[in-house]
């Protein structure tokens, strides 16, 4: 390997360096030996003090992982800091910290170097994109460079004709959230010649995932692509009609439950949502729903080598397996395919905040609590993505790009955003607002948060992204103004009024939509919904014989949500749309773009948003 020489003279001054050229080596350190079938991931600090990090056992489907503070089962959004001094408006180490983060590299390769390490090189999705990393983990936190490894694959050194030269390396020291963060997560990313990332903590969703996220997209900065924060499934519906769907949005927004068949109950129906002040419940019989090939499960890496110019936008996955999120998964049964391919799965799979014994099976329904009788929200599998049925490989063009959002219920009494219908149909110019809102939502499973109505930043991604806000967002009006041939839509999940529903919105939408295919909306099927932001509401749909009604698509017509209570909602949504958008009015911000978020400011009209940006003939 060719490396920066401090990063060689650690490697070198190491007791012991285990260099993995395949995930099995991984996988046999995951519990501090292959020998091993339990292993506790401990440090002791320089004042003495031991700090329990996680307990890892060995089951029969993998490897189960539980961190002792649950804080650390889920992300802290806010734990990103920039190390360099080159272009950003991410906060500074140095500024927070009263010192240039130059120290506080040198301790951490001085820790690394007394540790015992593991090691190996990786390339994002196996992308020939000019991206090649090195990650560097203590050999006792095994589990964790296994996580890594799934997610982003292995590469083998063993027989390459040319010495590797990592782009990305990753260095771990999970002491340091103790010593210098005060126990809170810590990410450090240092932009120099080879792009650095810092993990001071050993949660994968920040540093082995959303780190490494971080890097694509400074590669993607300076090259003009972006990677969407996305799933992606190619819909092959009853009548063989095939249809992409791309659906973006904030942690918990419905990523991976795009990929996933609606959840049936026992007799075969579809829960379409139940009345919380009534209690009546709505059902939906689809005797066959379309078949999925997923693409992508989080990550869409839309590089310009795989682009067509056919107006659509291409993408490929990121990664090598998929970060999935099972706390809807509550019991048997609840979704047959997932429960299959991690209960026997082709090769070991690593799972967090699952309740396992050692030599037992992991079962993604037994979440560990975080207090008595509180279960943990965000209980995870990494899931290969070769195992996974259906899987499409390579490059795919996008039909239906959505957006989803986490939605709180809405009642006359207790007024709030959760005023999105089943689905509505997005001018461009508008559905590119959405991404500069991008709203965490309601109850937000995956991070910590305090308050319910955050935002997640420029696409979504912005909590990952190391640079500027603005260049995010010019990046992203390009692939609206370059692409005009996808359908854009607005997916709420969680409730829609006073129904609380899950993921059924999405669901159906995806099914109904994949049916209809590139067929357009009459005159008399939508209009401008009653808040602007919202686009265009259906008056109501009928899919396999079956009708949803209008106030599942315009909530004012819930008797129990009421104009009143709508507009409400419409004023709060418009009001945090307003605080997030301001933040992208610099001097460097595209003029159309400028133009879009004077429009939005003015209290323009859905028309109003069409003009700006006008679709191909057909898309709706």
């Amino acid at each position: 390997m060719i490396l920066p020489p401090d990063v060689r003279k650690l490697l070198t001054d190491a007791p012991s360096v285990l260099c993995a050229n395949r995930i099995e080596d991984l996988e046999a350190l995951a519990c501090g030996g292959r020998e091993n079938r339990e292993w506790q991931v401990k440090y002791t600090l320089p004042d003495g003090k031991e700090v329990h990090e996680a307990t890892v056992v060995r089951v029969k489907n993998g490897i189960a992982v539980n961190y002792t503070d649950p804080y650390m089962r889920r992300r802290d959004p806010d734990c990103m800091w920039i190390g360099d001094d080159r272009p950003s408006d991410k906060p500074r180490y140095a500024e927070r910290f009263g010192r240039p983060f130059a120290e506080l590299r040198t301790e951490t390769l001085d820790w690394l170097s007394r540790q015992d390490l593991a090691v190996f090189a990786f390339e994002p999705g196996h992308l020939s994109i000019g991206m090649t990393g090195l990650a560097i983990c203590p050999a006792n936190a095994g589990f964790f460079a296994f996580g890594l490894g799934l997610l982003q694959g292995v590469v083998n050194l063993e027989n390459r004709d040319e010495p590797f030269q990592p782009t990305f390396i990753i260095f771990v020291a999970p002491t340091f959230r103790h010593t210098h963060f005060g126990g809170r997560q810590a990410v450090v990313h240092n932009r120099v010649d080879v792009h650095e990332m810092f993990s001071y903590n050993l949660y994968p969703g920040p540093s082995a995932k959303k780190g490494v996220y971080g890097a694509l997209l400074s590669q993607g900065a300076r090259e003009k692509w972006v990677t969407v924060h996305a799933s992606c499934v190619l819909v092959r519906t009853p009548y063989d009609n095939m249809v992409t769907f791309m659906h973006e949005g904030a942690s918990g927004s419905g990523k991976s439950e795009m990929l996933q068949q609606p959840h049936r109950l026992p007799d075969g129906r579809l829960l379409l949502g139940r009345n919380l002040v009534t209690g009546e419940e709505r059902y939906l019989e689809i005797p066959r729903t379309c078949d999925l090939h997923p693409v992508c499960d989080d990550m869409g890496l839309c590089h310009p080598d795989f682009q067509e110019n056919d107006g659509r936008l291409w993408l490929t996955d990121a990664e090598d397996a998929w970060f999935v999120r099972v706390d809807h998964i509550t019991k048997y049964g609840t979704d047959h395919d997932l429960e299959q391919m991690t209960i026997a799965p082709a090769r070991p799979l690593l799972f967090l905040s699952i309740d396992a014994v050692p030599n037992g099976t992991a079962l993604i329904w037994d979440h560990v609590e975080d207090a008595p009788g509180v279960p943990c929200p965000n209980p995870r599998v990494i899931l290969p993505r070769d195992i996974v049925p259906g899987v499409v490989e390579g490059r795919v063009p996008v039909d239906i790009r959505s957006f989803g959002v986490r939605t709180p219920p809405c009642t006359a009494a207790a007024p709030s955003y959760g005023i999105i219908g089943l689905f509505h149909i997005l001018p461009p110019a508008l559905a590119w607002l959405w991404r500069l809102a991008s709203p965490r939502g309601y109850h937000n499973p995956s991070v910590v948060q305090a308050e319910q109505m955050g935002s997640e930043g420029v696409g979504s991604y912005w909590p990952f992204a190391t640079g500027l806000r603005v260049e995010q967002a010019n990046l992203l009006l390009e692939q609206f103004v370059r692409n005009r041939r996808m359908r854009h839509v607005l997916v709420p999940n969680q409730h829609i009024g006073v129904w609380r529903t899950g993921f059924m919105p999405q669901w159906v939408a995806r099914d109904y939509l994949a049916r209809r295919g590139h067929a357009k909306f009459q005159s008399d099927q939508c209009r401008p919904a009653r808040c602007p932001l919202l686009g265009y509401a259906l008056q109501s749909i009928r899919i396999e014989g079956t009708t949803i009604p209008g106030w599942l698509f315009q909530v004012d017509q819930q008797p129990e949500v009421g104009t009143e209570a709508y507009d409400e909602g419409a004023r709060i949504l418009t009001e945090f749309f307003r605080r997030q958008v301001q933040k992208f009015l610099k001097n460097n911000l595209d003029e159309l773009g400028r133009k879009i978020i004077d429009c939005f400011l003015a209290n323009g009209t859905v028309e109003d948003y069409e003009k700006l940006l006008p679709v191909s003939d057909g898309v709706y």
